[in-house]
């Protein structure tokens, strides 16, 4: 039985607590600050970055504040889904937890998530477990060459991932992954990377946002491009469907990011994250409502916002550091969104939010804000070649 929806008209004084303390948690508060709310965040880093809210510390995961933090807020989400399932679970044996359990655990299990998709009728990749390097032979002869390596917990941003193109290296990679279970799937040609956002209340209502485009240098998204280009409505549609279904199966609340290939026109789910997420940041400005109010406005009992696009937006992402700010802030709609992080190689620091009523004056922006990007007039391949 469906639990009843909370009914909750006012959010002034609403205490959301925040598992993680970095940057999608500081984002979420500035949108949730101007509704009334307040915020406290869980911190097991031992580096946060939030700075709006009381901050737990627990570094060492010894779960000692957690009793604490869990009476001083009311609600709870999360940031990152690498949490210790043990830490989620008493969260939500005490206080409403959003998304549920359910998703943490499906999304920190890549053969759980790969099971999921097929159980839902949503394309994969054709995958096969490896426990050992045996497996990963075995796995070879039957998905081909190249195909492509995952540890099955952990990994983001490319870390725990490998590409297989010679058997002469199945004993490298496998020792160099860690000699641990893995994931391996065949290689997809495919001819670019998309993804979409969704959001669920807990009455079950959905809103999704509009495809998205995203391009990746060494396993790190550097730009989404929304809406996505020549992207038809029937594609859109598809991919609301894929998306629409997790959350129902999940019995979702808040929002969900799917990453997917095209495939030839068709689509291919790759992976998804139970939380807020990189690829949505540039509804911060080219949205009627972001993806961090909505999924806020899930999480709290509220009604969900338009998700519509305001014109076309490019968000790029600042990679090791920060952008030259006063070039940024003198173009009409482009938006700097600094972390409160400290430069180092391959650290998100930031990002930029570009807004444009077309494609071709997104482009221009985009190359005023960084000189660099090649002439790419119909946002139509990949912009992988960028340093």
């Amino acid at each position: 039985m469906k639990k009843a929806a909370r009914s909750r008209n006012r959010t002034t004084g609403l205490k959301v607590g925040v598992l993680g303390a970095g940057q999608l948690g500081r984002m979420m508060a500035l949108e949730g600050i101007p509704l009334g709310m307040q915020f406290a965040f869980y911190d097991t880093s031992g580096a946060p970055s939030a700075g709006l809210g009381k901050i737990y510390s627990d570094p060492d995961n010894s779960l000692a504040p957690l009793s604490d933090f869990i009476n001083d807020v009311d609600v709870v989400t999360y940031e990152f889904e690498h949490l210790p399932l043990d830490l989620a679970n008493q969260v939500a044996a005490t206080k409403p937890l959003y998304p549920g359990v359910k998703a943490l655990r499906i999304c920190q299990n890549r053969v759980l998530e790969k099971q999921t998709f097929e159980s839902l009728n949503i394309p994969t990749a054709p995958f096969r477990v490896i426990d050992s390097q045996t497996d990963l032979e075995q796995a070879v002869e039957a998905l081909g060459l190249p195909c492509v390596l995952k540890s099955t917990t952990e990994g983001y941003d490319g870390k725990g991932q490998a590409v297989l193109r010679d058997a002469a290296d199945i004993a490298d990679v496998w020792r160099t992954l860690g000699e641990r279970q893995l994931i391996a799937e065949a290689f997809i040609p495919f001819q670019r990377e998309l993804s979409i956002i969704a959001v669920r209340a807990e009455d079950g209502t959905t809103a999704t946002y509009p495809l998205m485009e995203n391009i990746h240098c060494e396993g790190i998204l550097r730009y989404t491009i929304a809406p996505a280009p020549d992207c038809s409505s029937e594609t859109f549609v598809r991919a609301s469907d894929y998306a629409e279904r997790l959350l129902n199966h999940l019995d979702y609340v808040g929002v969900l990011a799917l990453e997917l290939f095209e495939v030839n026109g068709s689509l291919m789910a790759n992976e998804m994250a139970p939380r807020v997420h990189n690829s949505g940041h540039w509804t911060q400005n080219g949205a009627h409502t972001s993806q961090f109010e909505n999924h806020l406005r899930a999480v709290s009992g509220l009604p969900l916002g338009d998700t519509g696009a305001i014109g076309v937006s490019c968000m790029v992402n600042l990679i090791g550091q920060e952008a030259d700010t006063a070039a940024v802030l003198t173009l009409t709609d482009t938006h700097l969104h600094l972390y409160g992080k400290s430069e180092r190689p391959g650290r998100k620091v930031g990002h930029i939010n570009i807004v444009a009523s077309d494609y071709a004056e997104l482009m221009k922006k985009l190359k005023l804000c960084l000189p660099h990007v090649p002439d790419h007039p119909a946002f139509s391949s990949s912009l992988i070649s960028l340093p």
